[in-house]
């Protein structure tokens, strides 16, 4: 028997809930609400419960397979510790030239703009000097191209790199990182890949910022050869 706390109904009046009947205890009429359970929540507790993320169980999947294991922790194929150090490593330092991507190869590009900078190759002796004269294409401030896409097209003779044009070409800038990878070498800290800033390879004093002159503005080009780089 219930509890409660009510005002006598006057003579005549309807009796129940209606009469102003408050339950202080369990109302019986609600039937999975008997004595001895547990009173309903209110506020914040009454929410409804949470639902676990899945985002932590699609990681540890991902991460199973790129280790070799089953994601459910059972039996799979052994971790290679050498091939998880080796894939933490830069692209750069576990992948040949040939190995790369279009978007890797292009990143390798420090930006120096030295390798549009114009060279001579005396015919007879085929030395080949420096000059501080760019190519057309050559902003001489941000050591960009002004048409990347369609360089070949403006200037023929543009030479385009590739790891076999790398191996052949030794007149490229000793700090360019296309040599320095294929000789098995570091980058070094101002390059963008490394510093995470393409304003440092200028820094560092290394580019051809504001040290050259277009090809169209200096006449004769064997008037401007240097005795050594920038």
């Amino acid at each position: 028997m219930k509890k409660v706390r009510a005002k006598r109904p006057a003579a005549g009046a309807k009796t129940g809930a209606r009469a102003g009947a408050r339950v202080l205890g369990v109302r019986a009429a609600r039937p999975e609400l008997v004595e001895g359970s547990r009173p309903p929540k209110s506020g914040p507790e009454a929410r409804a419960p949470r639902v676990p993320s899945t985002k932590g169980v699609h990681v540890r999947k991902a991460l199973a397979r790129k280790l070799g294991a089953k994601p459910g922790g059972g039996r799979g194929r052994r971790i290679d510790p050498a091939r998880v150090a080796d894939e933490a490593l830069p692209f750069w330092k576990r992948k040949s030239l040939a190995q790369m991507t279009q978007r890797e190869w292009e990143s390798l590009c420090d930006g120096c703009g030295k390798c549009c900078v114009n060279k001579l190759e005396y015919e007879d002796t085929g030395e080949v000097v420096q000059t501080d004269t760019c190519c057309r294409l050559l902003d001489t401030h941000t050591c960009q191209c002004k048409d990347y896409k369609n360089r070949k097209k403006l200037v023929p003779d543009c030479i385009q790199l590739s790891p076999d044009v790398v191996a052949e070409m030794d007149w490229l800038p000793r700090s360019c990182a296309y040599r320095l990878v294929l000789q098995g070498r570091d980058l070094f800290w101002w390059h963008p890949l490394v510093s995470g800033d393409p304003e440092t390879v200028h820094e560092a004093g290394v580019s051809a910022r504001d040290k050259v002159i277009s090809e169209l503005e200096a006449g004769e080009l064997t008037d401007h050869v240097l005795d050594d780089w920038l």
